[in-house]
């Protein structure tokens, strides 16, 4: 997220305003409305206009079909792209090739440092402009086949919530597209900023982009069989905890829990147990003065040195500079 260090001529202090991140969505032929409506959702709620702005394009202003019986109409056109910090592109259908103006200007989008997503089948589109070369995506898993035969050079992963390239990333289909919204929010400014709008919009607040797509029960943890167990867990993450530990709770054989909390939850025991320290973590960092040591011991990440390698692979950057980018500062804001 851009910063820009202002000197105010009267005054002795440096205030870092946030500069407005402006969302485009482009809206192809056939969209998907409601892979349209999340980033709208996300982005464009009158709760976010501090944070985002957000418009739609279209390669040619005027009405839009949609999947769904009706057209939406869209005033802008492709230009929009040339100011965008992100640019969305929902699922559309039929999954024909875009007009190469299209293309184009998705690629120069990208080419000048906009952050390019897909939501469900809109893959396609950044497929066949070549911004998924070389690179790992996904789709809606009815789609996975055909996208990896489309495109050998992407490798397509066809069991996950999202991926998370850097500057492209893509998502499975329909709600998915919630996920990896709520997921760049929270890059961008962090877990309570993300939490916030995942409780406005009744949404979890966290699923990570490797949880399954399709799951036998499809039922998010604490809900279900294994709920209060997931309660449990998450009041005790000081505590070393293993499967072993997690089934006696529930009262289960050790590999039977391991095999129906997979199926139930869409992620292992213990991956879904990171995922709730690492969540710990980043929430006292931004609203505790613990030191790091003390928050990785609180949050079950047993060191320093560990929880900054577990920062490090999953945010890419040190637990210190999480803080320092995400904390709440009474001298950041607007002048």
């Amino acid at each position: 997220m851009p910063r820009i260090e202002t000197i105010l001529p009267t005054a002795s202090f440096t205030c870092t305003v946030m500069a407005m991140h402006n969302v485009v969505a482009l809206a192809l032929p056939g969209v998907v409305a409601f892979d349209l409506a999340i980033p709208a959702q996300v982005f464009g709620h009158l709760d976010e206009r501090e944070r985002y702005s957000f418009k739609v394009c279209a390669a040619e202003p005027g009405l839009v079909s949609t999947t769904t019986g009706y057209a939406v109409q869209v005033t802008h056109g492709l230009n929009l792209l040339r100011a965008a910090d992100t640019v969305v592109v929902p699922g559309f259908s039929p999954l024909d090739d875009p007009p190469e103006k299209v293309s184009n200007a998705l690629r120069q989008a990208s080419r000048r440092g906009a952050r390019i997503i897909s939501v469900c089948t809109g893959a396609f589109a950044l497929a066949a402009a070549g911004l998924l070369d070389g690179k790992r995506a996904t789709t809606h898993w009815r789609n996975a086949e055909r996208l990896a035969a489309m495109y050998p050079s992407t490798t397509v992963e066809a069991g996950v919530l999202y991926v998370d390239e850097g500057g492209v990333s893509t998502s499975a289909g329909v709600a998915a597209g919630i996920d990896l919204c709520l997921h760049l929010v929270r890059n961008d400014f962090g877990t309570e900023a993300a939490n916030r709008i995942a409780r406005r919009m009744v949404v979890a607040p966290h699923r990570e982009g490797g949880q399954a797509q399709f799951i036998e029960n499809p039922v998010a943890a604490p809900i279900g069989l294994f709920g209060a167990t997931c309660v449990w867990a998450r009041k005790n993450l000081s505590e070393p905890m293993s499967v072993r530990d997690l089934a006696g709770h529930a009262g289960w054989a050790p590999s039977t829990f391991a095999r129906r909390f997979v199926a139930e939850v869409g992620v292992t025991p213990l991956r879904w147990l990171t995922g709730q320290r690492m969540a710990e973590a980043r929430r006292l960092l931004e609203n505790s003065d613990l030191t790091v040591e003390a928050i990785a011991h609180r949050c079950g990440l047993g060191t320093s040195t560990n929880m900054r390698l577990h920062f490090m692979r999953e945010l890419s950057m040190t637990p210190t500079s999480y803080r320092r980018l995400y904390r709440p500062n009474p001298d950041r804001g607007r002048p």
